[in-house]
């Protein structure tokens, strides 16, 4: 079985371990042309392309390639161009199935809901318009093109290199426990494996959500993280004062509240998590801020 990846970074490497270690093909496409004989040589069929320039994706695929797009959206507006060039250079090909990686960010603020895969989308961001603004192209590239269009919704992914562990060091303030609204998320090797499973057991054109059994809130997770690396508790400040001392882009973050709902994941795909709670993946992390990085970068 052939599967292509587009977006080769730490989620896409990890989705090329597992297929390799099936026993399948794996193909990607970089733009950063210094990486790719080393990728090459990892036993990967890799060749140059820019998302952002259209008349560099000429890779012909073959038909019926499973393709895990894990690519971001630009960093600016709020469509999707990258999406739109990728689809409109495959004009000639028919995957057997495509794996996307969207947000939980299109749901906007939900005020602490429960929220499952019915809820309507209600992005307030531009990243999260992006978002749907891809889901959108596929599924309607998808129906006219009756190519089956997986779409994951997925929150923040933690690994060893996204643990917040310098800010925790230079003893940066969060907001206080009692205003932190709810935040989710999902460990990196649990998330390569839900595209799998998405891949091989997926319903076509069916949206599901991603997220541990752990929905918590941010101020918690950043609590947790300096506990578990032995770093001092951080201090707590009130909305006011994170308005002042905050990123805009924590900000952001902070102003949505939700609880995302896994069951159908779990029931639909099958998945087993391998760290069903930030607890049980702080654990396998350990008590080191450093990691190797995955053998392909």
């Amino acid at each position: 079985m052939h599967n292509h990846i587009i977006g080769f970074g730490d989620i896409g490497q990890r989705v090329a371990k597992l297929e390799l270690a099936r026993g399948h093909q794996v193909s990607t496409i970089l733009r950063n042309k210094a990486r790719i004989d080393a990728v090459n040589n990892s036993g990967i069929d890799v060749t140059y392309a820019d998302l952002d320039l259209p008349d560099t994706l000429h890779r012909q695929l073959p038909q019926q390639t499973r393709v895990f797009y894990f690519a971001p959206p630009p960093a600016t507006g709020t469509a999707d161009s990258c999406m739109e060039n990728w689809l409109n250079s495959i004009k000639n090909i028919t995957p057997a199935k495509i794996i996307y990686i969207s947000t939980t960010g299109i749901y906007g603020d939900c005020q602490g809901q429960w929220v499952d895969e019915q809820h309507p989308p209600n992005p307030t961001t531009d990243r999260a318009k992006r978002r749907l603004s891809a889901e959108n192209q596929l599924a309607k590239w998808g129906q006219i093109r009756t190519v089956p269009i997986i779409r994951l919704r997925v929150p923040g992914i933690y690994h060893p290199s996204t643990l917040p562990i310098i800010s925790l060091q230079r003893g940066r303030p969060i907001l206080r426990s009692e205003d932190a609204p709810y935040s989710n998320r999902i460990h990196a090797d649990d998330l390569a494996q839900i595209c799998l499973a998405a891949a091989d057991h997926g319903v076509a054109g069916n949206v599901y959500n991603v997220a541990d059994n752990d929905t918590s809130s941010m101020s918690n997770y950043f609590i947790k993280i300096a506990y578990a690396f032995g770093l001092p508790k951080p201090l707590e400040i009130s909305w006011e004062e994170a308005k002042l001392e905050l990123s805009p882009t924590m900000i952001s973050y902070l102003q949505e509240s939700r609880r995302i709902s896994n069951r159908k994941m779990i029931s639909q795909l099958g998945v087993k998590l391998l760290y069903p709670t930030l607890d049980d993946g702080l654990r396998c992390l350990g008590k080191s801020a450093t990691a190797q990085p995955p053998a392909f970068l």
